[in-house]
């Protein structure tokens, strides 16, 4: 369908190499995932012609109070070679910012940010196609099966690290009605949260929106072109232009994400 009707879905947004410009997750992390960080689309252009960059955001949807941690940026003077004497000295959580992360935190990651998702945490991300991650750390870890640590990409991933953005804190969201907020307005994606018991309205004439149910209640639904369907916890659905403007309706309090494509 992208390939051969590609402006019914995406309205006047363009495909990305051939491909939807957006990956969209559920990461379920039991235990802390590497330190990574990704190369904007410059940089990824360089390394592998015709790829782009990693802009992403997360939602937080489960943490745990006592031992979840989010790892966003660097902290503040941090440098290269310090990086990379914390390495050596197996001292290198202490170069990231970090803060425990409550149920509803939003992150957003510009290319560049250096990041890491801690143990016990549920969350949604919303990032920008792409497959280019370097990997900085990974706590010192032992393959069980090669009793090798997993390789690393300490030179490139270096060489694409912003440090002079520092910490990256949750955002702070922006009301825009009772019951709207926008967390994220970037270049390659828009970000938004409903929440509210009472009808509301999602997607827009003319552009693709794809809608992340965080919590329904079984009988919650989405209406579209005078059609009705049931919606619930979990659910993604893919709002295409032509389809536009929809309705939900809500049984009991309903939470829905909805991500817009960027300018």
């Amino acid at each position: 369908l992208l390939a051969e009707r590609p402006e019914r879905i995406l309205g006047a947004a363009k495909l990305v190499n051939g491909r939807f410009p957006l990956l969209l997750k559920f990461i379920d992390a039991k235990e802390e995932l590497s330190v990574q960080v990704h190369p904007n689309d410059e940089q990824a252009a360089r390394a592998k012609p015709g790829a782009n960059g990693k802009t992403e955001a997360w939602v937080v949807m489960e943490a745990n109070p006592d031992t979840s941690r989010i790892y966003s940026g660097f902290k503040p003077g941090m440098t290269a070679a310090k990086f990379v004497s914390a390495l050596e000295s197996k001292s290198t959580p202490s170069t990231l910012h970090t803060f425990a992360p409550m149920p509803g935190d939003c992150v957003y990651l510009p290319a560049g940010t250096v990041h890491a998702i801690g143990a016990d945490i549920l969350l949604f991300e919303v990032q920008q196609t792409s497959d280019i991650t370097y990997r900085l750390y990974d706590w010192d870890r032992v393959d069980a099966k090669t009793g090798l640590p997993r390789e690393l990409h300490v030179e490139q991933g270096l060489a694409v690290s912003n440090f002079a953005s520092g910490p990256c804190p949750a955002v702070k969201p922006m009301r825009l009605s009772e019951t709207c907020e926008e967390l994220v307005n970037g270049p390659y994606f828009t970000l938004r949260r409903h929440a509210s018991s009472k009808r509301f309205t999602v997607g827009a004439d003319g552009e693709c929106r794809a809608i992340v149910v965080l919590n329904a209640s079984d009988g919650s639904e989405i209406e579209w072109n005078a059609d009705v369907d049931a919606i619930r916890t979990g659910d993604v659905l893919l709002i295409p232009a032509e389809v536009g403007a929809c309705e939900i309706h809500p049984l009991g309090s309903t939470t829905i994400l909805e991500c817009g494509l960027g300018g």
